[in-house]
């Protein structure tokens, strides 16, 4: 299994751990990874295709957030109790991915700090990311001057 780019963020030692874990998957164009508010039991390194970020807005459709494609990360709800998805998401090519199961990626972060540490920093740099991107997305769809009843 060739080892994705977006792990060279990690130590070599531990990014050969974490490519011991994973299996590969594929994804139909149109499938929903995952609903705002389910369980996070997983993550997925793209391969190949794209897959949009989106959050509910009351009274609207979904709101697409971000649109990833091959070496990123789907998924950081896993790393974080409650281990529910703050997002959903959905294929929108065909999809071909690592599929990494949260609890034992979780387990072997508890039992190798140093490990945890890496994926931590890992995770959190990409959860920023993602924040931002949020952020930016809502200010275009809601651009509500301040002073307006607008928040900035």
């Amino acid at each position: 299994m060739n080892t994705p780019t977006m792990l060279r963020a990690l130590p070599a030692d531990h990014r050969r751990r974490l490519m011991r874990l994973p299996r590969e998957v594929s994804f139909p164009q149109g499938t929903r990874l995952f609903e705002e508010g389910a369980r996070a039991d997983r993550f997925w390194i793209l391969r190949t295709g794209s897959v949009e970020l989106d959050t509910r807005v009351p009274g609207r459709r979904a709101a697409v957030i971000e649109t990833l494609g091959a070496n990123e990360l789907v998924g950081w709800s896993w790393l974080f109790a409650p281990h529910v998805w703050h997002l959903g998401a959905t294929a929108v090519t065909p999809v071909r991915a690592y599929e990494f199961d949260a609890t034992a990626i979780r387990s072997m972060c508890r039992d190798d700090p140093a490990l945890g540490q890496a994926v931590s920093q890992w995770v959190g740099e990409v959860l920023a990311h993602r924040l931002r991107s949020t952020r930016t997305r809502l200010l275009d769809l809601y651009n509500t001057p301040c002073g307006a009843g607008g928040v900035v």
